[in-house]
């Protein structure tokens, strides 16, 4: 089956992607509060890309470029999702591999992400995709958060 990958160009299109954003963050509990999200985030650089087939957006990834000194140049992938029912279709690596493209095109030295220990499927999926298990991510939460 063919499928097509687009950028996020307006919130249009950003809508068309919550129901892969709704699986893949639950905790954002309307379409309203993605949006919003977004558009905070597009403040900083970061992109909605989405692969559609028949029509439907079926898998989506969210990203930006960052510089640091440990990475210099890379690509921070935020998100990426596909909607359960496609599992297993090899539409995540398709969103992967474009977005990797996307960091050859940019000249961005790697592709970076932080993924919950829970998400096995999704490591098989970035494992076989070239990445490596590479650090640990901590979190300290402020006080009343």
């Amino acid at each position: 089956m063919t499928h097509e990958i687009h950028t996020a160009r307006n919130e249009e299109d950003v809508r068309r992607c919550w129901p892969v954003f709704r699986e893949l963050r639950p905790h954002i509990t309307s379409e309203s509060e993605f949006v919003e999200r977004w558009k905070v985030q597009q403040g900083e650089a970061y992109r909605i890309v989405f692969l559609e087939q028949d029509g439907e957006v079926r898998a989506a990834a969210g990203f930006r470029i960052v510089h640091s000194m440990a990475w210099g140049r890379a690509i921070y992938l935020d998100d990426l999702g596909a909607l359960t029912e496609h599992h297993g279709a090899g539409l995540g690596s398709a969103v992967l591999r474009f977005v990797q493209d996307e960091a050859r095109r940019l000249d961005c030295g790697a592709v970076h992400l932080d993924t919950g220990y829970h998400r096995r499927r999704a490591h098989r999926t970035y494992l076989r995709n070239g990445f490596e298990l590479s650090l640990h991510h901590l979190e300290w939460k402020a006080a009343g958060e």
